[in-house]
């Protein structure tokens, strides 16, 4: 055994560890707002203005529907909404979804964030089905590579492929149409993703991730 090989090993062992290295720094920012009583849904996101990260997500079996590529992403508004059907929340903001899933000027596409399979049919058999594509996280991994704090989170990704803005926790009628909807329009408007900060909703807290 060369001196390199153990080098090279280390290495690769930090190229793993930064996905997680970097999740962690942004959960302790979220969990510091939380215990100062900040309203969690103005987190900041590294990630606003950066390229969406690579993305190839399997599809949830018997929904018929394509799984969630990064190739989904080129030349349109697409909306990237984290979701599970274990998560409270995400069953209060899935009323919303459905009337944004109407607008035919963009397209909603699901991450589906540690769930099984059978519940994610069920949860949408019994709401509705807003997603034109869904992708299923089973590990959280590439959740961690969009810097997910928790479910539900809601991001938008501009036409040149751009994370545009990100939401965090649920959305309701008020902050879709109030804040959310012109966000969206921006990125209609100029045709990429326009560099702006996340906003605050109602207050309500995401889910935290589970491991």
């Amino acid at each position: 055994m060369t001196a390199e090989q153990p080098e090279a090993r280390r290495s690769r062992r930090w190229i793993t560890l930064l996905p997680l290295a970097f999740f962690l720094v942004l959960a302790g920012i979220f969990l510091a707002q939380l215990m100062s009583g900040k309203d969690t849904s103005t987190v900041p996101s590294a990630l606003i203005g950066s390229a969406a990260p690579q993305t190839n997500l399997p599809p949830i079996e018997g929904l018929g529907l394509p799984g969630l590529e990064s190739s989904a992403f080129a030349g349109k508004v697409t909306l990237v909404n984290v979701w599970a059907s274990w998560c409270a929340p995400c069953r209060q903001e899935h009323p919303v979804l459905m009337e944004l899933a109407k607008d035919g000027r963009f397209v909603v596409a699901g991450l589906n964030y540690k769930d099984q399979p059978e519940n994610a049919r069920r949860f949408l058999g019994d709401l509705g089905n807003p997603y034109s594509a869904i992708g299923r996280d089973e590990k959280g991994r590439t959740a961690i590579d969009w810097g997910v704090y928790g479910v539900p989170e809601t991001f938008i990704v501009g036409s040149d492929g751009k994370i545009a803005y990100k939401h965090v926790g649920p959305l309701d009628p008020e902050s879709a149409e109030k804040v959310f909807m012109p966000q969206i329009e921006k990125a209609l408007a100029s045709g990429r993703a326009p560099a702006a900060s996340n906003a605050g909703s109602d207050g309500a807290s995401p889910v935290a991730p589970t491991n």
